[in-house]
């Protein structure tokens, strides 16, 4: 059994997603993957020694230049992404997503490696672009968030 396949060594990929929501429109992302502009959330990997909280607003402000403040915890989803070239199964993410409200925006603030901008989508534009959603988990929480699917945000906690 590869390594890859054997329980003992399985490893979701842990990833934070913030839903900033400002006027009725949510802040999204288009990025580049694999050659094709995707909508995201702002969202990215927890890094080693950060809080869940820290690293929603820190992936913010690195790919769309918005600093946020959290208003609650929209909840944790699971997906396994579909393989890929090179890798013989798909990757299992464990993605957990925050509300925000927008605080400022640095329009000069280099994004990060990939991301073309940040931009306002109605959920309606946003639904409308579905084919371009970087995986299901996009409309999914915005979907949430909507439907008003809030938890207060000690229920995620960081113990020392």
């Amino acid at each position: 059994m590869p390594v890859s396949a054997d329980p003992r060594f399985w490893q979701p990929d842990v990833t934070v997603a913030t839903v900033v929501m400002d006027g009725g429109r949510v802040l999204c992302i288009e990025e580049r993957v694999d050659g094709r502009l995707v909508i995201n959330q702002p969202a990215g990997h927890l890094e080693p020694d950060e809080s869940l909280v820290h690293a929603a607003v820190r992936e913010t402000l690195e790919e769309s230049g918005w600093t946020v403040e959290l208003t609650g915890f929209i909840g944790s989803y699971l997906w396994k992404a579909p393989p890929r070239a090179g890798e013989p199964d798909g990757r299992h993410f464990l993605r957990f997503a925050f509300a925000a409200r927008p605080l400022s925006h640095n329009p000069a603030r280099q994004l990060d490696d990939g991301i073309e901008k940040a931009t306002w989508f109605t959920p309606a534009q946003l639904q409308a672009e579905a084919a371009r959603h970087r995986s299901p988990l996009v409309w999914q929480v915005v979907s949430d968030c909507l439907a008003g699917q809030r938890f207060p945000l000690t229920a995620v906690r960081q113990i020392a």
